[in-house]
């Protein structure tokens, strides 16, 4: 039987074909991005143990349908509402993916939901793009996907998380050896595009600290990637920082993960 706790995050999927995470906090539960069909973010949720009528709201990055493919419908049908910047409402209201009940946040202010404190901070990408820090307390969850760099403020942010869940989008090699268009290739690896695995690494002496007990590697390229690849890569830089003692996982497009607790 898994153990519950009153904070914690169960990653529903991460990918470029969809991305969800539900948020749990000590009063309540957050959906983070809806990148998922509604019916398959209840099967997802459902296979963790998770009921989909307990989500009290819907929180998205941005507007990309890959975060919010199912916020729409889902939203609408158990009557929650969606919260997000006002340039990803204007995205998603092009889209038709916005649900009824919606509600604008600005990057910079923090608010509270389910006895979380949330802080959203504008993180580098080609849309309008936010990452989050969800605190209990002085205990820290950090979220930051789909970023081409880690800027100052995004440093700062996500620094002593005792979980981070860190895009660790692609490796470069495979990236400029794969048949994509040269323009794709440019706004991947650009400063407005997504973290490559060396980006990811690279940071970890700056974000970890003695606080960081799991560490999550999200959104990966499904053809510009190699979980395995990168889950040796990872291992081996953790040793070297002589941080064995950090649970890493990698994010799978196909599967959750089972929730990891912060209290």
């Amino acid at each position: 039987m898994e153990i519950q706790g009153k904070f914690g995050i169960t990653v529903l999927g991460s990918g470029s074909k969809g991305n969800a995470s539900v948020i749990h906090g000590p009063a309540g539960l957050l959906l983070l991005d809806a990148g998922f069909s509604a019916r398959e973010l209840e099967n997802r949720m459902t296979s963790r143990g998770i009921r989909a009528s307990d989500i009290r709201a819907v929180i998205v990055t941005h507007e990309h349908s890959d975060h919010m493919r199912g916020c729409r419908t889902f939203s609408n049908k158990y009557g929650i509402k969606t919260y997000m910047t006002s340039p990803t409402c204007s995205g998603g209201l092009r889209a038709n993916l916005l649900p009824e009940r919606k509600t604008l946040f600005s990057t910079g202010s923090a608010f509270e939901l389910c006895g979380m404190k949330i802080e959203a901070f504008t993180v580098p990408h080609d849309v309008d793009t936010v990452g989050f820090v969800f605190r209990v307390g002085d205990v820290k969850l950090g979220v930051a996907t789909d970023l081409g760099h880690l800027n100052m403020l995004a440093r700062q942010k996500l620094h002593d998380c005792a979980v981070l869940v860190l895009e660790s989008n692609h490796d470069k090699t495979l990236l400029m050896n794969s048949p994509r268009p040269i323009q794709l290739k440019r706004r991947i690896i650009g400063r407005h595009g997504h973290l490559s695995n060396d980006d990811a690494l690279d940071a970890l002496p700056e974000l970890l600290t003695e606080c960081t007990g799991t560490l999550i590697l999200a959104h990966l390229s499904g053809e510009c990637n190699n979980p395995e690849l990168l889950q040796k890569l990872a291992l081996d830089r953790l040793a070297n920082l002589e941080r064995r003692d950090i649970l890493l996982e990698i994010a799978r497009q196909e599967m959750p993960l089972a929730t990891r607790w912060l209290l």
